[in-house]
């Protein structure tokens, strides 16, 4: 585009870049997938306003000395003594305070469940969900969020392109004829990134309680690599395993390792 944004120079410039072979366009999502974008974006949204309401809640109960376990059994712990008006170590508007966070906390826990049930309902009713939750380290969850984010999996060339798109590829610095890779470039979607990561960690999780004997190449990698390092190769692997399935119409095969 030219200098100084107007509708002409919009128009130019949009009417530049359709010309252009190597030029590339968002395909347009479906009703129901936008939809089912904005129940995990709400869902998503209410989790962050769930852990926002924990800290405040342990942050104001420490200041009086009141402290609990990390963990939801704690967070049970604390609100029990916000509902005992025999404890005396909470002043009554402390404790009116508190209450009210606490009557948040339900109420956020409860809309989370509900949108829970709706995406396992919008899982169960979708073919291509219902086919990537055989992958390794893909629930509900991550299924129902890329059968609503990717309109057109052959939009992709390759499983590579389309793990650059999530952000699971190293990042380049690479100038004159010299490959300088670097960390993960973090660009595309975070939302899918992040499920992927951590997919992959449950799979890293499960497979050091029962052994890594029967996934090998996640056994070698482990040996000479941390586990978030592995784990960032083993979501990149699970996305182009997702867009395999989504671009070929195909379901997931277990690898000869695992079936032997």
């Amino acid at each position: 585009m030219k200098r100084q944004k107007n509708d002409a120079t919009d128009a130019e410039a949009i009417c530049e870049a359709v010309t252009r072979p190597n030029m590339r366009f968002v395909p347009t999502k479906t009703v129901e997938q936008q939809s089912c974008l904005m129940l995990h974006r709400a869902r998503h949204l209410f989790i962050r306003q769930q852990t926002a309401v924990i800290n405040s809640i342990r942050a104001h109960l420490a200041e009086f000395g009141i402290v609990a376990p990390v963990g939801r059994r704690g967070v049970e712990q604390l609100l029990e003594v916000v509902a005992d008006p025999a404890d005396r170590r909470l002043p009554e508007v402390a404790r009116t305070c508190l209450a009210a966070l606490g009557s948040q906390l339900r109420a956020l826990k409860a809309q989370i469940l509900a949108f829970d049930r709706r995406i396992i309902a919008w899982h169960r009713s979708r073919a291509t969900s219902k086919r990537l939750d055989a992958i390794p380290g893909v629930g509900p969850a991550l299924a129902t969020a890329l059968v609503a984010s990717v309109a057109d999996p052959r939009a992709f060339r390759s499983g590579r392109d389309f793990s650059a798109w999530v952000g699971l590829v190293p990042k380049q610095n690479s100038s004159g004829g010299k490959d300088r890779l670097g960390r993960i470039s973090k660009q595309g979607d975070r939302y899918l990134r992040s499920l992927f990561t951590a997919g992959a960690l449950a799979v890293i999780r499960y497979a050091k309680i029962h052994g890594t004997g029967h996934r090998p190449w996640l056994t070698r990698l482990l040996a000479r690599r941390p586990t978030k390092v592995a784990a960032i190769a083993l979501a990149n692997k699970l996305a182009r395993m997702a867009w395999a399935m989504m671009a070929k119409n195909e379901r997931y095969k277990e690898p000869a390792a695992l079936t032997a």
